[in-house]
């Protein structure tokens, strides 16, 4: 990109037009969605300020995660109230969207 310039030169001419480079020690990344996770494992993150906004680079190993309608305490609900297992409770739920009396409905 930048041809033979070395790193410390083209830090120096970021330096003088204003651009602050700063990396982040981060282990995980996570970016929520509305329907699912992007998590970045093993992650470099650079923060970049500039001209008063703040921007951030980060490249490493992505995954998917989709998000589930239902929160660990409505499984247990569900789970306590009918006897079922993890498993069994867990797809009842999925089946209905999260609603948590469709599922112990469909269970008992």
């Amino acid at each position: 990109m930048f041809g033979k310039i070395n790193p410390k030169q083209i830090q120096g001419m970021m330096k003088q037009m204003g651009i602050a480079q700063e990396e982040i020690d981060a282990t995980r990344v996570i970016i929520e969605c509305e329907d699912k996770n992007i998590i970045i494992e093993n992650p470099s993150v650079q923060k970049i300020k500039m001209q008063g906004q703040t921007s951030y680079q980060i490249s490493g190993d992505e995954q998917e995660e989709e998000k589930s309608t239902f929160s660990d305490e409505d499984l247990q609900v569900v789970m306590e109230k009918t006897g079922a297992s993890k498993e069994k409770a867990k797809k009842a739920l999925e089946e209905s969207n999260g609603d948590i009396a469709s599922a112990i409905m469909e269970l008992k």
